[in-house]
Parts: structure tokens; sequence; C-alpha cells
């Protein structure tokens, strides 16, 4: 920590810290008012309906659902205990969050077991995308 410190201080007396001065700063306001005036109104329905009438949905939908089994390993290979194959995967924030949490998904174990299962499921590991659970194999053996 001390050393953090010392070349923090040492950055700080070798380049300096500018202050920023607000007046610096200026606000185009017709620039501003224009793209108001271009903008289009939307919502989360017209957006959806717009995306089911489009034909490049259905390959867009294709895309965001194939994952890649290989990519997957190789994330659970190196990046396990943070729990990124899980993001990966699509699994909620908060399941992800608990691999860190859990210094690794106790202790590296749980990462090793999702690392088991998708070598083993590698042809399939449709199961294992947008997975809520914290167990990503629950109810699949």
């Amino acid at each position: 920590m001390k050393h953090t410190i010392l070349l923090l201080f040492l950055f700080v007396a070798t380049f300096g810290i500018q202050p920023v001065v607000a007046s610096s700063y200026s606000i185009d306001e017709p620039a501003i008012d224009h793209l108001f005036e271009n903008a289009t109104e939307s919502n989360l329905l017209s957006f959806n309906s717009l995306e089911m009438n489009s034909s490049v949905s259905g390959s867009m939908s294709s895309l965001s659902s194939e994952k890649d089994a290989v990519v997957a390993i190789v994330l659970d290979v190196f990046f396990g205990g943070l729990g990124v194959h899980r993001f990966y995967l699509g699994t909620e924030t908060l399941s992800g969050l608990a691999y860190f949490l859990t210094c690794g998904g106790i202790f590296g174990i749980v990462p090793l077991i999702d690392l088991v299962v998708l070598i083993i499921n590698h042809e399939d590991i449709s199961p294992f995308i947008n997975n809520p659970y914290f167990f990503m194999w629950k109810g699949h053996f």
C-alpha cells in the first residue's frame, strides 16, 4: 500500500494534475435543438414489433442465442473463478457475481465442474445459456 501511495505521489509530482475549468466547456444549443427536432420517438413495444417484422431480426436473434462451446470452455479455463464464462453464456448478473464473491465459485470447485459439464455437452450447450442458477448444471443431470 505504501508503494502505491508513493508511486501515485511521484506521478502527480512529475506530471501534475491540471484542474478542469468549467468555463472552458461550451454548449451548442442550436445543434442540440436540431438533434431533438430530427429525433424519432420510440418505445419498447414499437421496437419489438419493428424487430419482428424485420428480415434482419431472424439472423440477429439467432446470432445472440448461439453461443460457442469452445469460447465458453476457454473462458472457463482462464477466468472461471471470476464467472466470465457464465456472463458469456448469458447468466444473470448476480449468478456470475456469486462466483467472484465465493472465492472463485466455492474455491474453484464450481468452475471446475462447469468446465467438465461444458466439455461433456460441447455439442449442445443450449441448456446452459441464460441459466439463472448458481449451479448451471442444476436440473440437467
